[in-house]
């Protein structure tokens, strides 16, 4: 499937973004993010007719919004991550698309303001401390997807030239093939990667790795991917166009592609779409 992402509506529920994408010609949809509504589930199941989700990360909203960080050593903010995850793993199951995907965590807990800005300069966690707690939490999690007969699927994050000055180190998990590596070797089978190529050009350029060592590294794990462009410095959701770094590295016969393109009319996503569409297909 190659999904287009709701993350870029942020004013709106998901379900009014999807229905928009769906009258547009777009069927296959990315449910991340958006505002909190309290019919969504029953607006979603709804549309299950006429296209096929996939949920990702900060999805289903809550009420009260916090930036989710499985990885938190605060009792709360994990406390509330992990609450939200096994929500979505449920909904999963309820919009029959039984994989979740998810971003790693942080060394510090960013508040929603933060969010797409520099952090705020603070004491972050001890990395040894918090990837242990992170796949502790991943673990568990497992089980719980597992019962309900779910994969999740761990996206890789994005540490921009910012946040790097700002903190002096490395402040998230899984930018590197390192932690990816530690990540997916101490959990079980139902756990994989989701590899964001637009996070992979940023980290790679800021921490100086190569980033088709990354992808060799990892290849065992990979299940999916999200796709966009930057000019390194910043995720800043643009196009993809020929000649993207990633189209010759990327696994062929995946059911999960997914757009995070921004900012761009419906007809561009359309030709998006179809880009990829040819681009996973060619011989």
């Amino acid at each position: 499937m190659i999904y287009v992402s709701t993350g870029g509506e942020k004013k709106q529920p998901a379900w009014k973004t999807s229905s928009n994408l769906i009258n547009h010609g777009i069927s296959c949809i990315e449910l991340s993010g958006g505002l909190y509504d309290e019919d969504m589930l029953a607006k979603l199941k709804g549309l299950r007719s006429i296209a096929k989700f996939q949920v990702h990360n900060y999805f289903p909203p809550p009420k009260k919004p916090f930036v989710i960080n499985l990885a938190s050593l605060d009792k709360e903010i994990l406390a509330l991550s992990m609450e939200l995850v096994r929500k979505a793993i449920r909904w999963s199951v309820e919009l029959d698309r039984p994989i979740y995907s998810f971003h790693s965590g942080f060394l510090v807990d960013l508040k929603v303001k933060e969010l797409g800005t520099t952090p705020k300069k603070r004491k972050i966690n001890n990395q040894r401390n918090t990837i242990s707690s992170f796949i502790e939490n991943i673990n568990q999690l497992a089980k719980y997807a597992e019962k309900h007969g779910v994969s999740l699927l761990i996206e890789n994050n994005v540490l921009t030239p910012n946040a790097f000055k700002k903190f002096n180190c490395n402040s998230v998990l899984m930018a590197d093939a390192d932690d990816c590596l530690e990540v997916m070797k101490n959990t079980p089978d139902n756990v994989g990667l989701l590899i964001d190529v637009a996070h992979l050009k940023v980290s790679s350029n800021v921490l100086k790795f190569d980033k088709i060592n990354f992808l060799n590294k990892c290849d065992s794990w990979i299940k999916g991917y999200h796709l966009s462009d930057n000019d390194g410095t910043r995720d800043s959701n643009e196009v993809i166009n020929d000649s993207a770094w990633f189209w010759p590295f990327l696994k062929k016969k995946l059911g999960y592609y997914s757009l995070e393109v921004y900012n761009v009319d419906y007809k561009i996503l359309n030709q998006q779409q179809i880009k990829v569409y040819k681009k996973i297909n060619e011989q």
